[in-house]
């Protein structure tokens, strides 16, 4: 009897040992996936905060420095559809003209199908309401004055909730190396509007 039931507190403790095993080889693979599924909708976010940056430096000749200025442009914006024609003074067939047909509103076009509303275009996604970091300004290269602007979302907003450990050694991890610890769009210093992801 006693032999039993010590094979049955054994095979218990090597039931919970296993779990435990697993357990931590499980972990980090968890938080990579879910860091990177929480990635990839910073950066849909990103990428539609540099087409909206895009569009504003095109209508009022430089980038934007904060949201409000951005959101409020967004909301009235309008952008031309135009229809191009072939030349029908053009017998080789290679001019156009373009022709206007209308304009729609920037917010319609841009923001019709996003999970979130252009109200909340500077919120982090996953952040519980913190704010991306925007600024913009212009800098000289080559004796020009370069327009230029950078969007920051820090690990720390966007893996909120995840395991703060692994989150403190990946921000170590990157400044290390001298890289900015989380996702960036954009350069202050250089003229730039690629992210940090590409």
């Amino acid at each position: 009897m006693k032999k039993v039931l010590l094979q049955l507190a054994l095979f218990i403790v090597i039931v919970v040992i296993g779990w435990y095993v697993y357990q931590s080889i499980m972990e980090p693979v968890k938080f990579r996936d879910e860091k990177r599924k929480r990635e990839l909708k910073v950066i849909e976010k990103l990428k539609d905060i540099r087409t909206s940056q895009n569009i504003y430096r095109h209508v009022k000749g430089s980038y934007s420095d904060n949201f409000d200025s951005l959101v409020a442009f967004l909301a009235v914006a309008e952008i031309p559809v135009v229809k191009m024609i072939p030349d029908p003074t053009d017998t080789t067939f290679t001019k156009t003209i373009n022709d206007t047909i209308g304009y729609i509103k920037v917010a319609d076009s841009l923001f019709k199908n996003k999970f979130y509303k252009l109200s909340d275009l500077s919120l982090i996604p996953f952040s519980g309401g913190v704010a991306f970091e925007m600024d913009a300004d212009t800098i000289e290269r080559g004796g020009v004055d370069v327009n230029v602007f950078e969007v920051l979302a820090p690990y720390s907003a966007y893996l909120k909730g995840m395991d703060p450990q692994t989150i403190i050694n990946l921000i170590a991890k990157q400044e290390d190396i001298e890289k900015y610890p989380g996702l960036k769009v954009g350069s202050m210093v250089e003229p730039s509007t690629d992210g940090n992801w590409e």
